[in-house]
């Protein structure tokens, strides 16, 4: 009976073994059925079980003379006799107790004989009651899954019906090589070097340029062929093939692109109708809404991602027109004009940048928003090119200085600090009008306004309403003025060619210069202000690089640390208007000051031009 003792231990340990493996199989439920980093089947590096997570083991001996219950509900039955035991909470008989008191009291050394026997022995085919057990034992530490479904709704039949309208990109460009001039190498006679070097040289066949190529991603927005992706995946690229989802090439041509907005469209022949996506409407769409999506990230065609919408109407100085639809949708490399869907399967916006310090996506993307590039791609497809509307002013936005100065109440709108000679608003708004609305569009800042008036179709006659400040003494007040837009592409023509006449009438004008030539060379300076003016002449102008047709009071130095130095004021700019009046000598300034002084105010409103030409209002205080 003591050989058995061995046969015992094992089935014991088979026992815990089993029970420490249903352990982890709890744990591992714990994590909602991830998988853990360490071993399941318990080999090196698994960590011993815990003990309050293994279930109770059955005893398998006697313990103060009570026999084992089976798992089963029948009598038990002893090793020993094999009778059966009275059944556990019934009443011993008058018989058994006679027996039990007329049995010999046995010595300790008896008593641990029988106690060997009294263990039962492992069965050698599987038993009924040991199975029990441990099925008992793994159903209570199984997991059960709970009957609906949890987490997100899936999106896959969506991305789906989409993923064949989106295509990947590839460029190819011919640039010159740096070292295309490097003479031939010579190895020795008979070296098998030569070969090497020869090859080296040999390169594409074109020693004087090299083959680039690039990755980025579009969708087509038209069955005939009509494919959208950024500017910037296509530019200098002297050729483009479109890629599609079931593994076809074809070769696109280049209808138009815009580097403004950094849009393109391009036109593959198919002799089949080509599966489309459409545009949304992106104004719908809000924060915490899902979008999806879909491009070529780092070569690797027809990536599904999924992420909500963070933010809207960012501007990332890409361009002058930035309204970007911010995302956590992941964005990589590769994924550059590619869609970003709503949860409809419409186009919302057009990926096109990220911020990342490692060049992977950290949930910070950037989509085009497919309002402003619907008319963009309609003018491209059309005409080969942008046709947007032009005003013909220089704008600056309004602060709470220049509001108080202005007398607008509130900072609002977008504030006109000069007009375009030969443009639309020559003779209809002037320096110091602040425009609150466009076209039936309320203007917010000074960033809205060059958008929506770029969306306006040239030649409208189009309503603006202006807050003007009719004199010094009173606050701005409401009226709309109508202009007749230009076109924007003419308008720059315009500014970089100059007006006719311009520089002549300037050269055949010295009786200004004359006039103040002697109070250029001792200017003045005022001490609450902190700068110090002067008159504009062939010195000054050549000395601050001043063009021939510079008009206003020329600063020539600024104190440091006065409140002109905080504002920006620099040595070199020209102070043209005080309080919207012009002024063009020192002896102007200082009457100005004066007059603001008298009349208790406390800041003055100056239209200061700066050395590059730029305009813009700056407050200084006057006490």
């Amino acid at each position: 009976m003591i050989s058995l003792l061995p046969r015992l231990l094992l089935t014991t340990a088979l026992i815990v073994s089993l029970a420490g493996g249903s352990a982890r199989a709890q744990a591992t439920g714990d994590y909602g059925g991830m998988s853990q980093s360490q071993p399941a089947d318990g080999g090196v590096g698994a960590p011993e079980p815990q003990l309050d997570a293994i279930p109770e083991i059955p005893e398998t001996g006697e313990q103060e003379g009570s026999p084992v219950e089976p798992a089963d509900e029948g009598p038990a039955v002893t090793p020993e006799s094999g009778e059966p035991e009275a059944e556990q909470g019934s009443e011993p008989s008058a018989e058994a107790e006679e027996n039990a008191e007329e049995a010999p009291t046995s010595d300790p050394e008896s008593e641990a004989e029988a106690a060997v026997p009294a263990l039962p022995a492992p069965p050698v085919e599987e038993d009924e009651t040991t199975t029990g057990r441990e099925d008992e034992a793994a159903s209570e530490a199984t997991v059960t899954p709970p009957a609906s479904r949890q987490g997100p709704e899936s999106v896959s039949e969506l991305a789906e019906s989409l993923l064949d309208a989106v295509v990947n990109i590839s460029t190819a460009q011919r640039v010159e090589r740096p070292g295309g001039g490097i003479p031939p190498l010579e190895a020795p006679e008979g070296s098998p070097l030569q070969d090497f070097f020869d090859d080296l040289l040999r390169g594409d066949g074109n020693p004087s340029g090299r083959r680039v190529q690039s990755l980025g991603s579009g969708f087509v927005i038209d069955p005939s062929g009509v494919v959208i992706t950024n500017n910037h995946v296509i530019q200098d690229a002297d050729e483009i093939t479109v890629n599609f989802a079931d593994g076809s090439q074809l070769e696109a041509e280049l209808l138009g692109r815009d580097p403004k907005t950094d849009l393109a469209v391009l036109k593959v022949q198919s002799d089949e109708p080509l599966v489309s996506v459409a545009f949304g409407d992106s104004e719908t769409i809000k924060i915490g809404d899902w979008v999806m999506a879909i491009g070529n990230p780092f070569g690797l065609g027809g990536s599904v991602s999924l992420g909500i919408v963070s933010a809207r109407g960012r501007n990332i100085n890409a361009g002058p027109y930035d309204n970007f639809i911010q995302t956590d949708a992941a964005i990589n490399r590769g994924n550059s004009g590619g869609p970003l869907f709503d949860m409809n399967g419409n186009v919302v916006g057009i990926n096109t940048a990220i911020i990342s310090p490692t060049g992977g996506s950290i949930g910070i993307g950037f989509s085009i928003p497919a309002n402003l590039a619907v008319n963009v791609v309609n003018q491209l497809r059309e005409f080969g090119e942008t046709r947007r509307g032009w005003l013909g002013i220089r704008l600056s936005a309004v602060t709470d200085d220049i509001a108080s100065g202005l007398g607008i109440g509130e900072a609002r709108g977008a504030v006109v600090v000069g007009t375009i000679d030969g443009g639309p608003s020559q003779d209809v708004l002037k320096a110091g009008d602040v425009i609150t609305a466009f076209d039936g569009k309320t203007v917010e800042s000074s960033r809205d306004l060059p958008r929506i008036v770029a969306e306006t179709p040239v030649g409208k006659d189009v309503e603006v309403e202006i807050l003007r400040k009719t004199s010094r003494e009173a606050d701005a007040e409401p009226m709309t003025v109508t202009v007749t837009l230009g076109r924007l592409e003419d308008g720059e023509r315009l500014m970089a060619e100059g007006p006719n006449g311009e520089e002549e009438e300037a050269d055949g004008d010295t009786s200004d210069d004359e006039a103040v030539e002697g109070e250029a060379q001792t200017g003045a300076t005022d001490p609450v202000l902190g700068l110090t003016l002067g008159a504009i002449d062939d010195d000054t102008r050549s000395e601050f690089n001043l063009p021939e047709d510079a008009e206003g009071v020329l600063i020539t130095a600024v104190a440091a640390g006065s409140n002109a130095a905080e504002k920006g004021i620099e040595a070199g700019m020209l102070i043209q208007e005080i309080a919207q009046e012009s002024v063009s000598s020192v002896s102007d300034v200082e009457e100005k000051l004066a007059e603001l002084r008298s009349e208790g105010r406390r800041n003055a409103l100056m239209l200061v031009a700066e050395q590059d030409g730029d305009l813009r209002f700056v407050v200084l205080p006057l006490d």
